[in-house]
C-alpha cells in the first residue's frame, strides 16, 4: 500500500474491524453484520486455530467484504493467509524477512511500526502505508501528531487500545487514514450471536468519517 487513494485500504473505511474468531460458525455471520453496518472490511487475526478456515469461509460466502489477515508474525503465515483467500495482510511489527514475504504474496499489506526508526526503515523499503501498533501503549495520537511534520510520507492505521471514544482523536490527524478496532465485535456479542448489536456498532463506527 503506497498512495492514499480510493483503492487504498486506509481510504475505504474509518474503522477496520479487528476480529478474533474462535468458533468457525461465527465467521460468515459476523462478516455479514459488518457489511450491514456499513463497514465492508474485516481483519481476521491469526490467533486461533480456526482463523484460516474463517478467512476461507468469508472469502467464499461474503464476496462483498474485503477480508484480510492480521497478526502476520512469520513469513510462512503470509503465504498461508493468501492461499486461504486473504485480500490484504497486517503485521504487528516488521522485519526484513517478514516484509519480503508479505511483498512476495502480491497482496497489499500494512507493516507494523511502533517507533520513528521502524517507520523510517519501512519507508526505506518502499512502503508508505503502515500500521502503528500498539497505538495507545506506544504514545497514541500524540505520538502520531508529533511525527507528522518530520515524517510526512508515512500514513497510518493505528491499532491497539483504541475505543469508540478515542477513535475520533486519531482520525482527525492528517497522517491517519483509518484506525483498527476490536470494540466492534465484543466477545460476548460473538458468543451470543448478537449480529444486530455488531451491525449497530459498525454503523456507529462508519459514521466517524
Amino acid at each position: 500500500m503506497s498512495t492514499p487513494s480510493e483503492s487504498s485500504l486506509l481510504s475505504r473505511v474509518p474503522v477496520v474491524p479487528v476480529v478474533v474468531v474462535d468458533d468457525l460458525a461465527h465467521a460468515v455471520p459476523v462478516a455479514r453484520a459488518l457489511v450491514a453496518g456499513g463497514l465492508p472490511v474485516i481483519e481476521l487475526t491469526l490467533r486461533t486455530p480456526v482463523a484460516l478456515d474463517a478467512i476461507r469461509a468469508i472469502a467464499a460466502e461474503v464476496p462483498e467484504i474485503l477480508v484480510g489477515a492480521g497478526t502476520i508474525v512469520t513469513p510462512g503465515q503470509a503465504k498461508e493467509a493468501r492461499d486461504a483467500g486473504a485480500q490484504f495482510l497486517v503485521s504487528p511489527g516488521s522485519t526484513p524477512s517478514l516484509l519480503g514475504a508479505m511483498g512476495d504474496t502480491g497482496l497489499p499489506f500494512l507493516p507494523g511500526t511502533a517507533t520513528v526508526s521502524e517507520v523510517l526503515a519501512v519507508l526505506e523499503a518502499g512502503y508508505t502505508e503502515l500500521k502503528f501498533f500498539p497505538a495507545e501503549a506506544s504514545g497514541g495520537a500524540a505520538f502520531l501528531k508529533s511525527i507528522a511534520a518530520p515524517v510526512p510520507a508515512a500514513r497510518f492505521c493505528p491499532t491497539g487500545g483504541i475505543t469508540a471514544a478515542s477513535a475520533a482523536s486519531y482520525l482527525a490527524l492528517p497522517n491517519v487514514g483509518c484506525v483498527g478496532g476490536s470494540w466492534l465485535t465484543p466477545a460476548d456479542a460473538l458468543g451470543a450471536g448478537d449480529w444486530d448489536r455488531i451491525a449497530r456498532l459498525a454503523s456507529e463506527a462508519a459514521a466517524l468519517r
